[in-house]
């Protein structure tokens, strides 16, 4: 059918048709905004879970230096939380790990706010860490022993000081020493050289 007369339907089919291009192109624009969106996602999700990995690979590589730390000094080894944990573990091996929970309680204790606690939880740490005959009694002289009972009168947030800070020198003169020549620490330092070697860039 020829399109040339006025108003024949063959002509409006034909305009429809030239208009038909536009609308798929525009149609088609916008389809491909969408895709590539779509397509973005999984790349994002790639840059997220690489974010990830390497926050992961940064902590493990904290964590490996900060067993290295803590042959540096015995307060090293206290700030660390997993530092303590190694050292708690390996005190039970020598069964005195009394010492270092005296120590902990005490650190605890000095934090505390209200003077009705504070003097509950100073008798409950005299009894169980301190006294004569104690469940878990630590290893401090008798001098210091008393000092601390008679603090217990009038408790305060510095009562245990003497005996923690006994109890902590033994600690770092005889059972610190021992922890760091010990087997089980010494593998941790190794795997924590190894990780550190394995995690430096190639040249």
């Amino acid at each position: 059918m020829s399109c040339w007369m006025p108003g024949c339907p063959a002509l409006s089919m034909c305009r429809g048709l030239a208009a038909l291009p536009i609308a798929c192109l525009e149609r088609a624009k916008d389809l491909k905004t969408r895709l590539g969106i779509l397509l973005h996602k999984p790349e994002l999700g790639h840059r997220i879970g690489t974010s990830s990995k390497l926050q992961l690979g940064s902590r493990r590589r904290d964590s490996s230096q900060e067993v290295l730390e803590w042959r540096e000094s015995f307060d090293q080894l206290l700030k660390s939380k997993s530092g303590v944990t190694a050292f708690h573990t390996f005190l039970k091996t020598e069964f005195s790990e009394e010492n270092l929970d005296f120590w902990l309680a005490c650190e605890d204790f000095k934090k505390t706010r209200s003077k009705t606690k504070l003097a509950s939880k100073a008798n409950r740490i005299f009894e169980e860490f301190v006294q004569s005959e104690a469940p878990r009694e630590v290893n401090i002289d008798h001098e210091t022993r008393e000092i601390t009972r008679k603090n217990l009168s009038g408790a305060t947030s510095a009562c245990f000081n003497e005996a923690q800070a006994k109890t902590r020198t033994l600690m770092e003169k005889d059972s610190y020493p021992r922890f760091l020549k010990s087997a089980s620490y010494q593998d941790m330092t190794k795997q924590a050289t190894s990780r550190g070697i394995s995690k430096r860039p190639h040249t």
